[in-house]
């Protein structure tokens, strides 16, 4: 287990009984090997039901998902906005449905639906989604792409939680846990506001780093099993030249045609082409003369919690934008005008810390397609496709206990934290996936807010009814048949 070290000392902060704090401060030595002893402190408490770190991809729903259930809901995020990967990756959201079109005579079937579908119809409304366009070529990979405008995706993120009345306590990092044996009393944090408690009565980590999570002490690893990344959105492109350069060299990867700034039957996603010396294109876009996706890729020699080898790989990262953007300006057609109009403000991961929970999912879990009998949402679309699909175009489930960190009490944690296996993981990481998990992880913690218990003596049959009430979509095995 290769676990970092939290320092912890015991204060008094407001919250019943002798509390232990976890800090952020870790024995990480200075040059002349030195440290320094901060001084006690008193902090100022501010009370919730709910505590969500991490305003993300899972953390947006799960925020929504426990203000609708009647908690006093805090979201705390580090940006200036919410949306995570979705903003940042910019690329088309996997995925809402099961992959019919690769298995002949499969029904066709949204399998994720709930808060995550209402996100999407809110920016649809709002012209920033070109809708679930269904896919012409590649769809062994994806039945059906959803582009989004990440910069509308941030706003209505806003709007829908500031709507639901959650707390948004945005420039503001997580940096410590208050603990009362297994029970997180309350979530240190700080901005320019200064340094607060936000106290509760269940919490939820989507921080993708598991940080609520590792100061509270939960058992972790850091595989460091993917590259990290940073993405461009590319604009004074002509997609019509660039569209038919595909075409003359080999046709698209990936295609998909739907809403255009309004307009149906538009591009919104091309793949292609890629080998023989010609530099490949990956776009996905909502709008005439601009695409949003191009991925640079490093792969770090340690995890990307490390601080300073994080700053090297931001540094390379942003000269492979630079190399690319002036070679497809003079080797891609319709990109001859080409310049960079969004990059991510911080590289992208795919995996954190890994949080052990109760239960694992499996490799086999995903592919064989199966469900649990506490389920609380069914996915089917698998990164890895075509080479690794769900079973006969069908769905799994993802079991409650799954979001359970080993040994506490009243915090769950959702997102890219979870599944050790890697080929698993290529599964659940996925935005549509992380969104639904978002769903049952909010959902569940406003539920034992409100009675008074912790986690584990949730009853399932309350959460479900709960999850189905808000929208959510179940299957069982049977239906993969």
């Amino acid at each position: 287990m290769n676990r970092r070290e939290f320092a912890k000392s015991a204060v008094l902060l407001g919250v019943a009984g002798q509390t232990r704090l976890a800090t952020s401060a870790e024995k990480t030595t200075s040059p002349a090997g030195d440290f320094y002893e901060e001084p006690a402190r008193k902090i100022p408490v501010r009370k919730f039901e709910v505590v969500v770190a991490g305003g993300g991809t899972a953390g947006v729903v799960a925020a929504l998902a426990a203000a609708r259930q009647g908690a006093k809901t805090a979201l705390v995020e580090v940006k200036g906005y919410t949306g995570g990967t979705v903003v940042e990756g910019g690329t088309a959201l996997h995925s809402f449905f099961n992959l019919w079109k690769a298995f002949p005579g499969v029904k066709k079937r949204q399998v994720v639906r709930g808060i995550p579908s209402e996100i999407v119809e809110r920016l649809t409304q709002a012209g920033g989604c070109s809708g679930h366009a269904e896919m012409s070529a590649g769809y062994d990979y994806d039945s059906v792409n959803t582009s989004v405008d990440t910069e509308i995706y941030k706003l209505v993120s806003m709007e829908m939680l500031s709507e639901a009345g959650v707390f948004l306590a945005l420039n503001t990092m997580v940096v410590g846990a208050a603990l009362e044996g297994p029970r997180v009393r309350g979530a240190i944090v700080e901005s320019r506001s200064g340094r607060e408690l936000f106290a509760a009565q269940a919490f939820v980590d989507t921080t993708a780093y598991g940080h609520l999570a590792a100061y509270a002490g939960a058992k972790y690893s850091e595989p460091n099993d993917y590259e990290v990344a940073n993405s461009i959105g590319v604009a004074g492109v002509d997609l019509g030249k660039l569209v038919k350069y595909v075409e003359e060299n080999g046709g698209a990867g990936n295609l998909a045609l739907g809403l255009h700034d309004g307009v149906p039957g538009q591009v919104v996603r091309l793949d292609g082409p890629r080998g023989r010396g010609k530099p490949g294109i990956l776009m996905t876009t909502v709008h005439d003369d601009y695409f949003m996706f191009v991925k640079f890729n490093v792969k770090m020699p340690v995890s990307p919690t490390n601080r300073d080898a994080t700053a090297k790989a931001e540094l390379q990262l942003r000269k492979q934008q630079r190399q690319w953007i002036e070679h497809a300006r003079k080797n891609i057609p319709g990109c001859e005008k080409a310049f960079i109009a969004r990059t991510s403000p911080t590289l992208n991961i795919r995996r954190g810390r890994l949080i052990a929970c109760d239960y694992d999912v499996t490799h086999e879990d995903v592919i064989e397609g199966r469900h649990f009998e506490d389920d609380v949402m069914a996915y089917g679309f698998h990164d890895m496709a075509p080479r690794l699909q769900v079973k006969n175009g069908g769905t799994y489930g993802i079991p409650y206990r799954a979001f359970l960190p080993t040994g506490l009490d009243n915090l769950l944690c959702a997102g890219m934290m979870i599944t050790s296996d890697h080929r698993a993981h290529m599964s659940t990481r996925n935005t549509v996936s992380c969104m639904a998990q978002g769903q049952a992880v909010g959902t569940a913690a406003a539920l034992c807010a409100k009675a008074g218990c912790g986690t584990r003596r949730l009853p399932y049959a309350d959460l479900r009814q709960a999850l189905e009430k808000g929208g959510v979509h179940f299957e069982t095995s049977a239906d993969n048949a």
